[in-house]
């Protein structure tokens, strides 16, 4: 009895013993996934020059904190990644954070950039018969799907009196999109630099709108939920890193030229005609910049393109008053 006894002892010991190393290799895999801060980035932007300068890896390695980067084609791709949980911080455009909210991703904007209408047009070949807006009824219109040109091609066909309805979308990525481009089996492309700047340059391509007078083009740093909440000293240095390249990249565009074009694979010229159209900082997000991201989200479900009305006020990162004493200034 005493053996059967003992037996029974030493298996709920080790029972035990296996339980606690689960529980340890648990808690020892979140520890470490904490301690890593994944960025998603497209291949141009600021998150880029702030990848190659290597500024954040040094100052978050004071607190204890790695940096992860994965590239993404496009936003709608990149919010995907943090909806799944792959990414915990990245940078879109307007459109993609209303369409991963309206999916029911736990996302949250963390900050903006200035306007850059100019940096996203809807582009027709050099000898297309197209001349405005207004001639693209019934013609095919290739874009990325959910990305921040889908609401400059709703804003314009509007500003030109036609409907949603009255064009025939493409949806491709940007690489798929300029290739059924250039064989002509699109009538007109939307797209966003540097792809824009390439296909004006290497194309001849014409441009028949621009986001001018009827977009802002936001590009919106957002970050999961959880990660935002349980890590604002962090996000706090992100956007602060953020705001720091913008600011020199706003006064040296030549530099920053130098330094994009080999990572985007284009020739100076293109890649400073991107370079000076797009907008660079990061601010938090003001009751105006708000209030234009809501209209987008109303627009999109007005067109039954997303399935359910949103509420962007009720997505928007707060920072502790500790951290908002002592971050990113709002632009006057």
């Amino acid at each position: 009895m005493r053996t059967v006894f003992l037996r029974r002892g030493l298996v709920a010991l080790f029972a035990a013993a296996v339980s606690f190393g689960a529980i340890t290799q648990a808690q020892a895999q979140a520890q470490a996934q904490a301690e890593t801060l994944r960025i998603g980035y497209q291949k141009y932007g600021t998150l880029v020059l702030l990848k190659a300068k290597g500024t954040l890896e040094k100052r978050l390695a004071a607190q204890g904190v790695d940096v992860q980067w994965t590239e993404f084609p496009g936003g709608p791709q990149l919010l995907e990644g943090l909806n799944v949980g792959s990414i915990d911080f990245g940078v879109t455009g307007e459109t993609p954070p209303v369409f991963a909210q309206a999916a029911g991703a736990d996302l949250l904007y963390v900050a903006y950039e200035p306007p850059a209408p100019n940096s996203e047009a809807i582009l027709v070949p050099k000898d297309s018969p197209i001349k405005s807006v207004a001639d693209l009824k019934g013609k095919k219109v290739v874009l990325n799907k959910g990305s921040n040109v889908h609401y400059l091609l709703v804003r314009a066909l509007e500003d030109a009196g036609l409907k949603y309805t009255d064009i025939q979308t493409v949806f491709l990525p940007p690489a798929d999109a300029r290739a059924a481009f250039e064989r002509g089996s699109v009538d007109a492309w939307v797209i966003w630099d540097p792809y824009q700047a390439a296909a004006e340059k290497q194309l001849q391509a014409h441009t028949l709108r621009d986001g001018k007078g009827i977009v802002d083009n936001h590009q919106f740093y957002l970050a999961t939920k959880p990660y935002a909440q349980k890590n604002p000293e962090v996000i706090k240095a992100l956007v602060e890193e953020v705001r720091a390249v913008g600011e020199w990249s706003k006064a040296n565009p030549e530099d920053v030229t130098q330094q994009v074009a080999p990572l985007l694979g284009l020739p100076a010229d293109i890649t400073l005609t991107s370079v000076k159209r797009q907008g660079y900082g990061a601010l938090f997000l003001t009751p105006e910049v708000v209030a234009a991201q809501q209209k987008i989200a109303d627009t999109f479900f007005q067109l039954k393109l997303i399935p359910k009305p949103l509420s962007i006020k009720d997505v928007i990162w707060t920072p502790p008053a500790a951290v908002a004493q002592s971050s990113v200034t709002q632009a006057p």
